[in-house]
């Protein structure tokens, strides 16, 4: 399958990082693709919830786990979304998002969001500061980042969506909505959990030793 890459229009055009991979014909050839959901599901994650407005100001949305921090400079991160999905259509029109990370309490709203239903802003509370990329979830998000799209990647079934992130909204007191194994946890559950019974053994201290360059002690 051809692995292709194309900057979002209002974003400088960049050469390619590498040339495009070859045609892939696993699944004319009879080749039996594994099911990559077991093993994603054994790598919990926080929850989020994508959000922009289309160009008559009409909110759009969805549940997304597949998100993860790129770059620090420049604050960089990449959110994963079907390629056939309707919000990603508007969210590439538009070329910015706000992703909402999901406090404890708000699995409803992300099995809300998940579910495609037409009235899901009808029935979550929501507001969209000056500057906003997308609704914010005032009531469901611990955390809120308003992105501007940089560039996508479209692999498959699925589009990457590079963004670079223009301001950041945290709450005090973070307690994430966690997803893994097909079910949900809660943070404050996992970090209450006791420490081991047993502590690992301490590895001694093995101090390097001191060389000199040019005048000065360099420690390796």
């Amino acid at each position: 399958m051809p692995h292709h890459s194309a900057p979002h229009p209002a974003a400088p055009q960049q050469p390619p990082s590498a040339a495009p991979d070859a045609p892939d014909d696993s699944a004319a050839a009879g080749i039996r693709r594994p099911d990559l959901r077991p093993f994603m599901a054994a790598f919990p994650t926080g929850v989020s919830i994508v959000t922009t407005l289309d160009s008559g100001a009409t909110p759009h949305g969805l549940t997304c786990s597949s998100v993860a921090s790129v770059a620090l400079e420049p604050p960089t991160l990449v959110v994963c979304i079907r390629a056939a999905s309707p919000t990603l259509s508007v969210l590439l029109a538009q070329g910015h998002f706000a992703l909402n990370l999901l406090h404890e309490r708000a699995r409803g709203t992300s099995d809300l969001f998940a579910s495609g239903a037409p009235d899901r802003f009808d029935r979550t509370e929501w507001r969209l500061p000056l500057g906003a990329g997308g609704p914010h979830l005032t009531e469901d998000a611990h955390a809120v980042a308003d992105c501007a799209v940089v560039r996508t990647v479209a692999f498959g079934d699925h589009t990457a969506v590079f963004a670079e992130v223009g301001r950041v909204t945290v709450r005090d007191d973070p307690q994430p909505l966690l997803y893994g194994l097909r079910r949900y946890a809660l943070w404050s559950e996992a970090a209450s959990a006791p420490p081991p019974a047993a502590a690992l053994p301490a590895v001694p201290l093995v101090r390097p030793a001191a060389t000199a360059e040019g005048g000065t002690r360099v420690i390796r």
